[in-house]
């Protein structure tokens, strides 16, 4: 019943910037805090950055603080993930997750997640 569909991804020259975009069907996305992770080959899915449903509060991993920015835009049950600055280091398959929770940095508060999508970041 619950999709999230990413989109957005693709292959990018280092110091460039994409913008991904998550949306949300079968959930009223707004009352779910919304997480951004990924995986690179050979790694561990990791957290990027997530949303509070509540509060609005976000938090960020600290290779991509400053450089990343996730929100939100209800009325079109859709987050988004802003990468400037990207680097080689940020290749990986992103994914989009919503929590009943907070805004948690663990995969395990995640009830629901997407397919990925591609990100390329070549040097």
């Amino acid at each position: 019943q619950v999709q999230l569909v990413e989109s957005g991804g693709g292959l990018v020259q280092a110091g460039g910037s994409l913008r991904l975009s998550c949306a949300a069907s079968g959930v009223t996305f707004s009352s779910y805090s919304k997480g951004w992770f990924r995986q690179a080959p050979g790694k561990e899915r990791e957290f990027v950055a997530a949303i509070s449903w509540s509060s609005g509060r976000t938090e960020y991993a600290d290779s991509v603080k400053g450089r990343f920015t996730i929100s939100g835009d209800n009325a079109k049950n859709t987050v988004y993930l802003q990468m400037n600055s990207l680097e080689p280091e940020d290749t990986a398959v992103y994914y989009c997750a919503a929590s009943r929770y907070g805004a948690r940095l663990s995969r395990a508060y995640y009830d629901y997640w997407g397919q990925g999508i591609q990100v390329t970041v070549s040097s």
